[in-house]
């Protein structure tokens, strides 16, 4: 499902914005590997280039780094990061336009590490 933008800003600035949201609610965790800029971009509905844009601005700001050929992985420290309110995450990830099979898509995937 497309997230809904404001038209305020940029849409790169958009979503580098609700990524840095989903880095500092500990949705993604240092380390994490980002979804593919392909990935995303379906997911959002926007041109691949947009989410490299936004991706650009996240290792900009030092909350990701992007390694040639395996992806952008969040650098932003565990030290860094408030625990976060479990529901409060969910709000923001149901408010983004992330759907809910992406959501339990990526529960199962922590689940099965376990």
């Amino acid at each position: 499902m497309p997230l809904k933008f404001s038209g305020k800003q940029d849409v790169y600035v958009e979503i580098a914005e609700r990524y840095k949201e989903y880095i500092k609610l500990g949705i993604f965790k240092n380390g994490d590997k980002l979804p593919s800029v392909r990935e995303a971009a379906v997911e959002l509905g926007v041109n691949p280039n947009t989410i490299a844009r936004a991706y650009a601005l996240l290792e900009e700001d030092g909350l990701v780094c992007a390694l040639p050929k395996k992806g952008a992985y969040v650098t932003f420290g565990e030290a860094d990061q408030p625990e976060p309110d479990t529901k409060s995450v969910i709000y923001a990830l149901r408010d983004s336009g992330i759907s809910k099979q992406t959501v339990m898509k990526w529960i199962e995937e922590v689940y099965e590490n376990d």
